[in-house]
């Protein structure tokens, strides 16, 4: 394991706002907004990452270069030295990207989060009735 973290450096890095939904991609969205998730999370994709087998370290520390209000990063080591994948259904950082997306949708926590929310937004829009008024 300690030749591992000595090349940490050499690992992919994968910030959050790569799989936000909500960014554009000229705020660094890198995949497709369907298969992007909401606002995901450092502890989220790391959650994911052990859930595939793959190695990775967060760095709480660092921030996004476009956004700097945006902490947090994730390092990925997705091949061996040999250039065999940890997981072989992901090979390339596209794949992983959208692959963690998907998990992320799937987190335990996430879900509790969004059922409020979702019976919430259903409340208010039967509140909206009267349509127009006459003068």
């Amino acid at each position: 394991m300690d030749g591992e973290i000595k090349n940490i450096k050499k690992w992919n890095i994968v910030y959050p706002v790569y799989i936000n939904s909500k960014k554009t991609i000229a705020e660094g969205r890198r995949i497709c907004v369907t298969k992007a998730c909401e606002n995901p999370t450092c502890t989220e994709i790391s959650d994911c990452c052990n859930f595939l087998k793959i190695p990775c370290a967060i760095e709480l520390d660092k921030a996004y270069p476009r956004d700097f209000m945006q902490r947090g990063r994730v390092r990925v080591l997705l091949k061996r030295e040999d250039g065999t994948p940890y997981n072989p259904v992901i090979s390339s950082r596209k794949q992983f990207m959208i692959q963690v997306a998907e998990l992320v949708r799937r987190h335990p926590n996430r879900t509790k989060k969004q059922e409020p929310a979702s019976s919430s937004a259903a409340g208010s829009s039967k509140s909206g009735k009267g349509g127009k008024k006459k003068r």
